[in-house]
């Protein structure tokens, strides 16, 4: 009787450590689960901040890629964008690249951030031989993939707002472009704090993008750079 009894309680433990042990185990994963976007977030910052320069000491690159952003209805520029501009023009002016991709979204016939940021660069002296529109620029891998299949592009300056330019720097390179990045932080933004929560779900699915290596939304014939 007394082994019986000793038999049973021990199958009780036995379950209850499994039991123990699973719940651990289930915590643990959801743990790593909750954090693993903020770590890569942090790790993607961390290893591309040393790519991202000044206007002032950016490295000569063939072109500038500008990723579009806000404009409004009668085709203002948003701050943000007209940020962008500034500082792909000051590159340009200052012979750091010889041509700017402006790449947007013109989704709609009715929306079109390629042609709002080339009259933009027009108006500002520079000569529309000398930029290329992207109107497939949905999205940041859209423009990189793009820049780099359709046109051809093989080493760049990325121009965007620091927050956005670790996880720009990140899809371009994985997509075979030697890019580095220049800041477009010209002023402080509304929302500033809002850009930073967003980017560490976009920086993950930015991973899974190019895990997939999927084509862009909208492709074409190349058009190569001169």
């Amino acid at each position: 009787m007394t082994v019986i009894v000793k038999s049973a309680t021990n199958k009780k433990a036995k379950k209850k450590n499994r039991l123990r042990r699973g719940c651990f185990g289930f915590l643990a994963a959801l743990l790593v689960l909750l954090t693993f976007p903020f770590a890569w977030r942090v790790m993607v910052k961390w290893a591309y901040q040393p790519q991202i320069f000044q206007v002032s000491d950016a490295p000569s690159k063939p072109v500038a890629i500008v990723l579009g952003a806000a404009v409004y209805g009668n085709g203002r520029l948003s701050a943000i964008l007209r940020d962008r501009m500034e500082t792909a023009i000051e590159l340009y002016q200052s012979g750091v690249v010889d041509k700017i991709i402006v790449s947007g979204d013109n989704s709609d016939v009715h929306y079109n951030e390629p042609q709002a940021m080339l009259n933009y660069a027009i108006s500002r002296g520079v000569p529309e031989q000398d930029i290329q529109p992207d109107y497939a620029g949905l999205r940041t891998y859209d423009t990189c993939y793009r820049a780099r299949h359709i046109f051809q592009v093989e080493a760049a300056i990325v121009v965007t707002q620091e927050f956005h330019l670790p996880r720009a720097l990140f899809t371009c390179k994985q997509l075979g472009i030697d890019a580095v990045g220049v800041g477009a932080d010209l002023r402080p933004y509304r929302g500033a704090r809002w850009y930073e929560v967003r980017e560490t779900g976009a920086t993950l699915v930015a991973l899974w993008d190019v895990l997939r290596r999927q084509p862009a939304t909208i492709m074409g014939d190349p058009i190569p750079l001169e």
